[in-house]
C-alpha cells in the first residue's frame, strides 16, 4: 500500500487504521454537470441536486474536485460513443433496478483534496492533495465531489497547482500505457533507441497526448522524431524532439526513409500509417508499432457485445500475425487508470521532465463553452475547468 515509500526504499510506519468517515456536514446532493440523453452540446445540464457520491467499497475515497479537464472521450461519450461497452462494464450482471446510466456526469481528469476514505484505505487521509483519471464507466469529475478507487489515485505533483495538475492524468496515463505497459519502454531500456511519434500535434487532447509521449521517452533518453504540421514544429522542438517532420511538405514515407530505422513507432492517427510503418521499423530486433486507433468500442456499439468482441479479436489477431511474420510487433494501447503509474508520472513532473500544456481555463459555470472549445479543434493544449471557481 505504501507505494512511494516502497519505491524510494524508505521504511515508514503505516498510518493508524481509519474507519469510514462521514462528511462534517450532512450532504446528500451536490452541484454537477450531467446529461440525461446522448446528443450534442445542448444535452449538458447543470443541476444542484446530483446525488452525493457514496463509498461502496472499503478501498474507495471521495475527492473534493478543485479542477477537472476535458478530453475527446467526453465529446464521444456525450454523443453515445461506447455506450454498449461502458454499460456492460457498469453493470455486468444486470443487477441494477433501473436500466439506465443517466443522469451521467462526464469528465475524467481530477485534481483535488481527499475528503473521506474507506476502511481499507491506508495510503491516503482526508486533506491530502491528489490527482487521478477516473475510468469512463464511472461517474465523472464535472461535479463538486467524485468517488474513486484508492488504486486509481496518486499524490498531486508538488510543483503544480490543481489547475495545472488536472490537465495531465488521462493523457499521461494513456501515454504511459502506450509507451511503457504496451510498448515495453522504460528508463532502463530506452536510452539510445529511436522513436517516431505520429499525431496531429497542436490540437487539443491529441496535442497533449503526443506531447506527453514525446516528453516521456525523451526523459528516458530516446531519440525522438515528431511527425506534425509546420505550425507545431516549434512547440515540438521546445518539448525535446530531435527531428521534426512536416507531413504536409511532401511524401511522409519518403521523408522518414531518409532517417535511420526506428525501434518504436506510436500512432494516434491511423489510416495509412501502419502500412508504411513496416518499412521504417527495424526488422527482427524487437521493434514495436503501437496504435491507439482501435475498432474495439465501435465494433461493440455496431455489432453488440459478443459479435463485437469476436470481430475485434479476429482483427487484432490477424494484424499481429501479419506484422510478426515481417519481424515487427503490432500492439493496441488503451487508457488504463493507475495510481502507481501516476506516482511515476508525478516524479517526472516534479523533476521538470514533463510539463503541462494548457490552452484555456474555464469556470465551472462555463462547462458548455469548454465543450464548444474542445469541439472546435483549434486549441494548443488542454481545456481545463476550474471547479471551485465562484464565477
Amino acid at each position: 500500500a505504501l507505494r512511494g515509500a516502497a519505491r524510494a526504499g524508505v521504511q515508514q510506519r503505516p498510518p493508524p487504521f481509519r474507519g469510514l468517515r462521514t462528511s462534517p456536514r450532512t450532504q446528500s446532493v451536490m452541484p454537477s454537470w450531467v446529461i440525461d440523453r446522448y446528443g450534442r452540446n445542448d444535452v449538458l445540464r447543470f443541476t444542484r441536486n446530483m446525488v452525493f457520491p457514496i463509498i461502496h467499497f472499503p478501498n474507495e475515497v471521495i475527492i473534493k474536485v478543485h479542477a477537472a479537464s476535458l478530453n475527446p472521450i467526453d465529446l464521444s461519450m456525450r454523443s453515445g460513443y461506447g455506450a454498449t461497452a461502458l454499460n456492460m462494464k457498469r453493470d455486468p450482471l444486470k443487477l441494477k433496478s433501473e436500466d439506465t446510466e443517466f443522469p451521467l456526469t462526464l469528465g475524467r481528469d481530477v485534481s483535488g483534496v481527499v475528503m473521506e476514505c474507506g476502511m481499507a484505505v491506508s495510503y491516503f487521509k482526508p486533506g491530502d492533495e491528489v490527482w487521478a483519471a477516473i475510468p469512463p464507466w464511472k461517474q465523472g469529475t464535472l461535479s463538486e465531489f467524485v468517488v474513486a478507487s484508492g488504486n486509481e489515485v496518486s499524490f498531486k505533483p508538488k510543483c503544480l497547482s490543481h489547475t495545472e495538475a488536472a490537465s495531465l492524468p488521462y493523457v499521461g496515463l494513456t501515454a504511459w500505457s502506450a509507451v511503457n505497459q504496451v510498448g515495453g519502454l522504460n528508463e532502463s531500456n530506452c536510452s539510445g533507441k529511436s522513436s517516431c511519434m505520429r499525431g496531429p500535434f497542436g490540437t487539443d487532447w491529441f496535442s497533449s497526448f503526443s506531447e506527453r509521449n514525446e516528453q516521456l521517452v525523451k526523459a528516458w533518453g530516446a531519440h525522438v522524431t515528431a511527425v506534425c504540421s509546420h505550425d507545431a514544429s516549434t512547440l515540438m522542438k521546445k518539448l525535446g524532439a530531435d527531428e521534426v517532420i512536416d507531413y504536409k511538405s511532401g511524401n511522409l514515407e519518403e521523408q522518414l526513409k531518409t532517417l535511420p530505422l526506428f525501434d518504436f513507432i506510436l500512432d494516434n492517427v491511423g489510416g495509412s500509417t501502419e502500412k508504411w510503418a513496416l518499412d521504417v521499423l527495424k526488422k527482427w530486433s524487437g521493434a514495436t508499432y503501437v496504435t491507439l486507433v482501435t475498432p474495439f468500442v465501435i465494433n461493440m456499439d455496431r455489432l453488440g457485445v459478443a459479435d463485437g468482441m469476436l470481430q475485434t479479436g479476429v482483427t487484432v489477431g490477424s494484424k499481429t500475425v501479419k506484422h510478426l511474420l515481417k519481424g515487427v510487433h503490432y500492439r493496441w494501447a488503451f487508457f488504463m487508470a493507475s495510481g502507481p503509474s501516476l506516482d511515476e508520472i508525478a516524479e517526472l513532473v516534479d523533476s521538470g521532465k514533463i510539463q503541462p500544456v494548457i490552452d484555456e481555463v474555464f469556470s465551472f459555470s462555463e462547462v458548455p463553452k469548454a465543450f464548444q472549445k474542445l469541439e472546435g479543434g483549434h486549441a494548443r493544449g488542454k481545456t481545463v475547468i476550474n471547479v471551485i471557481s465562484k464565477k
